[in-house]
C-alpha cells in the first residue's frame, strides 16, 4: 500500500483530511521533536486508528507532505508516484 493511500484510508476513516488531522495535532502542541507515541495514541483514542494508519498520520505532523524520494517510482510496497503526498482530501486530489 502507498503512502498516499494509507492517507486516503485515514480520510475514509475519519471522515478528516490529512492536513486537518496534521492541524488537530499541531493545535494539541504536536511538532517535529513530539515523540510518535503521543500522536498515535491520540489518533487511538480520537479516532479509533490502528498504528500503522496513525503512523502516516505521525510522519504528516512532523515532516508535512514529502516522502523521501527513495519510495518515488520503486516497485516495493510502499511506493509513490511523487515525493509530495496530497493532503487535502480525495475529492479535491488532481487525477
Amino acid at each position: 500500500m502507498s503512502f498516499q493511500a494509507y492517507l486516503d484510508a485515514v480520510e475514509d476513516k475519519t471522515g478528516l483530511t490529512p492536513r486537518q488531522l496534521a492541524e488537530l495535532g499541531h493545535a494539541k502542541g504536536f511538532d517535529a521533536s513530539t515523540k510518535a507515541t503521543p500522536i498515535v495514541e491520540w489518533l487511538k483514542d480520537e479516532y479509533g486508528l490502528g498504528r500503522g494508519h496513525a503512523m502516516a498520520i505521525v510522519h504528516v505532523i512532523k515532516n508535512g507532505a514529502k516522502i523521501d524520494a527513495k519510495f518515488v517510482g520503486t516497485t516495493g510496497t510502499h511506493r509513490d508516484d511523487s515525493d509530495t503526498l496530497w493532503l487535502d482530501g480525495q475529492a479535491s486530489k488532481p487525477a
